[in-house]
């Protein structure tokens, strides 16, 4: 089982294919960014157009048995993501709307101060507001995944220990190995892990050691030392794939409305584009050479059957669902 923990690709029949030859069985796609509630409403609906076009290749995920059905007839489910509350715009009865319509992950924050808890890019980090906790509650009713991905330190651990269900880091990779701001520190990590939580681990090069340079054996040794100090378990790949995504993208993702300035965040100002990605992952037909990668660093078979997709398989199978 192969399951991708978040991708922001350009969608085409070409990925969606590509999906298929690199035997991916489900992915955490984003439809939004910034946008409001009707703007990601827009987006639920031309995914259902895709579903429409290629219903041999790509089906709606809603629940963990979704991954089994596809790949049972040889498609990739697709759940569902927010990186940015903004769909919930400043309603907390949106929290259960979005879920009904297909959302399965919100992360709290992106980058910077939200309504409900602290970007990774903000000075000061003042941790969950009080819409926060309530919204982070009614997320734990409902079933739709917090996730902290873009989240300052403070907010996440509090976002771990107040969550009544295990919270997820859909896509980073651990500070000390590569100090990127969006990279996570141990006691956050601890702090997701303790609790049942998720880290999918990233390919993007700006969160990688030697970012587009970071070699195969790097990455995957990484992952194991990450294994043997928060164990195998609470693991998973969440390669942040961007493909085919022109570089005025970058922009729609850093900037959104917020500002009139171009904020270059982990690029620089005279390459503010995509990086090239690492030479062993281009694409989703990729996902052998990271499954190899594991196997030779000594982890066992179960170990990196979890992270290439049983772990996240769990995770949608406890938590999709609303609290009984």
């Amino acid at each position: 089982m192969r399951i991708d923990g978040l991708q922001y690709a350009n969608w085409s029949e070409k990925i969606f294919r590509q999906l298929r030859e690199g035997g991916v069985d489900a992915i955490h796609v984003t439809i939004a960014y910034h946008e409001n509630f009707r703007e990601t409403v827009l987006n639920f609906e031309q995914w259902n157009r895709w579903f429409e076009q290629y219903p041999d290749l790509i089906m709606k995920g809603l629940w963990a048995s979704d991954v089994e059905k596809a790949r049972e007839s040889g498609r990739t489910a697709v759940f569902f993501g927010f990186q940015n509350p903004s769909p919930i715009e400043d309603d907390i009865g949106l929290v259960e709307i979005v879920h009904t319509l297909g959302a399965r992950f919100m992360q709290l924050t992106y980058n910077n101060q939200s309504l409900l808890a602290t970007g990774c890019y903000e000075a000061e980090d003042t941790g969950l507001t009080r819409m926060g906790k309530q919204v982070v509650k009614e997320m734990n009713r409902v079933g739709l995944v917090v996730d902290m991905s873009h989240s300052a330190d403070r907010s996440t651990i509090e976002a771990a220990e107040l969550s009544e269900r295990p919270i997820a880091i859909t896509h980073a990779n651990p500070h000390a190995w590569a100090p990127a701001l969006r990279n996570k520190r141990d006691s956050v990590i601890r702090a997701v892990t303790e609790n049942g939580g998720m880290l999918g681990f990233s390919v993007y090069p700006h969160h990688l050691k030697d970012k587009s340079d970071c070699t195969l054996d790097g990455f995957c040794e990484m992952i194991a030392r990450t294994a043997e100090k928060y164990g195998a378990d609470h693991l998973g790949i969440g390669t942040d794939l961007c493909q085919d995504q022109p570089d005025s993208v970058v922009e729609w993702m850093r900037v959104g409305r917020w500002s009139k300035e171009i904020d270059y965040g982990e690029g620089s100002a005279s390459n503010p584009g995509f990086p090239p990605m690492p030479s062993w992952f281009r694409d989703n037909r990729d996902f052998g050479n990271i499954e190899e990668g594991l196997r030779a660093t000594g982890l066992n078979k179960d170990e990196v059957a979890g992270i290439m997709g049983g772990n996240w398989y769990r995770f949608f199978a406890e938590n999709f669902v609303a609290k009984g």
